[in-house]
Protein backbone atom coordinates (compact mmCIF):
# COMPACT_ATOMS: atom_id res chain seq x y z
CA UNK A 1 0.00 0.00 0.00
CA UNK A 2 3.09 2.47 0.73
CA UNK A 3 3.98 2.18 -3.06
CA UNK A 4 0.42 2.97 -4.11
CA UNK A 5 0.95 5.96 -1.75
CA UNK A 6 3.75 6.94 -3.15
CA UNK A 7 2.82 6.69 -6.80
CA UNK A 8 -0.43 8.88 -6.04
CA UNK A 9 1.77 11.21 -4.69
CA UNK A 10 4.08 11.23 -7.63
CA UNK A 11 1.19 11.42 -10.01
CA UNK A 12 -0.46 14.53 -7.45
CA UNK A 13 3.38 16.08 -8.09
CA UNK A 14 3.03 15.38 -12.14
CA UNK A 15 -0.69 17.19 -12.09
CA UNK A 16 0.85 19.84 -10.19
CA UNK A 17 4.11 20.17 -12.26
CA UNK A 18 2.24 20.20 -15.20
CA UNK A 19 -0.12 23.05 -15.11
CA UNK A 20 2.67 25.53 -13.27
CA UNK A 21 4.80 24.91 -16.53
CA UNK A 22 1.23 25.25 -18.52
CA UNK A 23 0.18 28.41 -16.87
CA UNK A 24 3.59 30.61 -16.54
CA UNK A 25 3.51 30.62 -20.62
CA UNK A 26 0.15 32.03 -20.20
CA UNK A 27 1.11 34.88 -18.53
CA UNK A 28 2.20 36.32 -22.58
CA UNK A 29 -1.08 36.60 -22.90
CA UNK A 30 -2.41 40.56 -22.91
CA UNK A 31 -5.64 39.03 -21.03
CA UNK A 32 -7.44 41.76 -23.22
CA UNK A 33 -9.80 39.46 -24.71
CA UNK A 34 -12.79 37.34 -23.97
CA UNK A 35 -11.16 34.22 -25.37
CA UNK A 36 -7.70 35.12 -23.38
CA UNK A 37 -9.46 35.25 -19.97
CA UNK A 38 -11.47 31.87 -20.69
CA UNK A 39 -9.09 29.87 -21.92
CA UNK A 40 -6.94 30.53 -18.51
CA UNK A 41 -9.93 30.56 -16.11
CA UNK A 42 -10.67 27.38 -18.25
CA UNK A 43 -7.09 26.11 -17.58
CA UNK A 44 -7.48 26.72 -14.16
CA UNK A 45 -10.82 25.27 -12.88
CA UNK A 46 -9.18 21.95 -15.09
CA UNK A 47 -6.33 22.11 -12.26
CA UNK A 48 -8.61 22.27 -9.43
CA UNK A 49 -10.46 19.38 -10.55
CA UNK A 50 -7.27 17.15 -11.34
CA UNK A 51 -5.23 18.43 -7.80
CA UNK A 52 -8.15 17.46 -5.79
CA UNK A 53 -8.82 14.13 -7.63
CA UNK A 54 -5.21 13.47 -7.05
CA UNK A 55 -4.64 14.85 -3.59
CA UNK A 56 -7.74 12.92 -2.79
CA UNK A 57 -6.59 9.81 -3.86
CA UNK A 58 -3.03 10.81 -2.21
CA UNK A 59 -4.38 11.16 1.04
CA UNK A 60 -6.44 7.60 1.06
CA UNK A 61 -3.56 5.79 0.36
CA UNK A 62 -1.75 7.17 2.65
CA UNK A 63 -4.48 6.61 5.46
CA UNK A 64 -4.33 2.61 4.18
CA UNK A 65 -1.01 2.61 4.50
CA UNK A 66 -0.93 4.07 7.78
CA UNK A 67 0.42 7.19 7.43
CA UNK A 68 -2.13 9.26 9.12
CA UNK A 69 -0.65 12.72 9.70
CA UNK A 70 0.80 12.47 5.63
CA UNK A 71 -2.90 11.47 4.80
CA UNK A 72 -4.14 14.69 6.58
CA UNK A 73 -1.72 17.17 5.14
CA UNK A 74 -2.78 15.20 1.54
CA UNK A 75 -6.24 15.92 2.60
CA UNK A 76 -5.07 19.69 3.15
CA UNK A 77 -3.89 19.79 -0.38
CA UNK A 78 -7.27 18.51 -2.01
CA UNK A 79 -9.31 21.01 0.41
CA UNK A 80 -6.99 24.11 -1.04
CA UNK A 81 -7.22 22.80 -4.43
CA UNK A 82 -11.13 22.91 -3.25
CA UNK A 83 -11.18 26.34 -1.78
CA UNK A 84 -8.99 27.93 -4.38
CA UNK A 85 -11.21 27.03 -7.07
CA UNK A 86 -14.18 28.49 -5.38
CA UNK A 87 -12.56 31.47 -4.37
CA UNK A 88 -10.14 31.82 -7.77
CA UNK A 89 -12.66 31.01 -10.80
CA UNK A 90 -15.46 33.10 -9.86
CA UNK A 91 -12.88 36.31 -9.50
CA UNK A 92 -11.43 35.37 -13.29
CA UNK A 93 -15.13 35.00 -14.47
CA UNK A 94 -16.27 38.21 -13.10
CA UNK A 95 -12.97 40.19 -14.55
CA UNK A 96 -13.09 38.30 -17.59
CA UNK A 97 -17.00 39.34 -18.17
CA UNK A 98 -15.73 43.18 -17.41
CA UNK A 99 -12.96 42.45 -20.02
CA UNK A 100 -15.85 41.49 -22.20
CA UNK A 101 -17.86 44.75 -21.65
CA UNK A 102 -14.47 46.88 -22.58
CA UNK A 103 -13.35 47.88 -19.42
CA UNK A 104 -9.75 47.82 -19.38
CA UNK A 105 -8.87 48.88 -15.87
CA UNK A 106 -9.86 44.81 -14.97
CA UNK A 107 -7.21 43.51 -17.38
CA UNK A 108 -4.28 44.05 -14.51
CA UNK A 109 -6.84 42.72 -11.99
CA UNK A 110 -6.99 39.73 -14.16
CA UNK A 111 -3.55 39.54 -14.82
CA UNK A 112 -3.15 39.96 -10.62
CA UNK A 113 -5.30 37.06 -10.02
CA UNK A 114 -3.35 34.45 -12.93
CA UNK A 115 0.03 35.31 -11.07
CA UNK A 116 -1.54 34.61 -7.71
CA UNK A 117 -2.88 30.99 -8.64
CA UNK A 118 0.64 29.94 -10.04
CA UNK A 119 2.23 31.09 -6.83
CA UNK A 120 -0.17 29.10 -5.13
CA UNK A 121 0.64 26.24 -7.23
CA UNK A 122 4.43 26.79 -6.85
CA UNK A 123 3.44 26.74 -2.94
CA UNK A 124 1.88 23.46 -3.36
CA UNK A 125 4.97 22.27 -5.16
CA UNK A 126 7.21 22.93 -2.96
CA UNK A 127 5.44 21.66 0.15
CA UNK A 128 4.75 18.56 -1.89
CA UNK A 129 8.22 17.96 -2.60
CA UNK A 130 9.39 19.30 0.59
CA UNK A 131 7.08 16.47 2.56
CA UNK A 132 9.10 13.70 -0.18
CA UNK A 133 11.97 14.17 1.08
CA UNK A 134 11.30 13.70 4.48
CA UNK A 135 9.22 11.39 4.20
CA UNK A 136 11.93 9.14 2.08
CA UNK A 137 14.47 10.20 4.38
CA UNK A 138 12.28 8.91 7.84
CA UNK A 139 12.48 5.18 5.53
CA UNK A 140 16.13 5.03 6.30
CA UNK A 141 17.65 3.71 8.99
CA UNK A 142 17.03 6.61 11.16
CA UNK A 143 20.75 6.95 11.88
CA UNK A 144 21.54 7.49 8.13
CA UNK A 145 19.03 10.11 7.65
CA UNK A 146 21.02 12.89 7.03
CA UNK A 147 20.44 16.17 9.32
CA UNK A 148 19.91 18.64 6.48
CA UNK A 149 15.85 16.79 6.18
CA UNK A 150 13.08 18.99 6.43
CA UNK A 151 12.09 18.99 10.17
CA UNK A 152 8.87 19.66 9.73
CA UNK A 153 8.43 16.68 7.29
CA UNK A 154 10.60 14.45 9.34
CA UNK A 155 8.54 15.00 12.88
CA UNK A 156 5.33 14.39 10.29
CA UNK A 157 6.86 10.91 9.13
CA UNK A 158 8.26 10.21 12.15
CA UNK A 159 5.06 10.67 14.36
CA UNK A 160 3.87 8.09 11.42
CA UNK A 161 6.52 5.80 11.59
CA UNK A 162 5.97 5.56 15.43
CA UNK A 163 9.61 7.07 15.44
CA UNK A 164 11.10 9.55 18.36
Amino acid sequence: MFAIALASTVLLMVTTAYFIMGAVPLLVLRHNTPLDARFVRGFFNIYYFAAFFTATATAISFALAGYPVISMGAAGLALMAVILRSRIIPKMETLGEQILAGALESIPGFRRIHVLAIVMNVLQMVLIVWCLIGLSRSQMPHAAASADASPVCMAVADSDTGRT
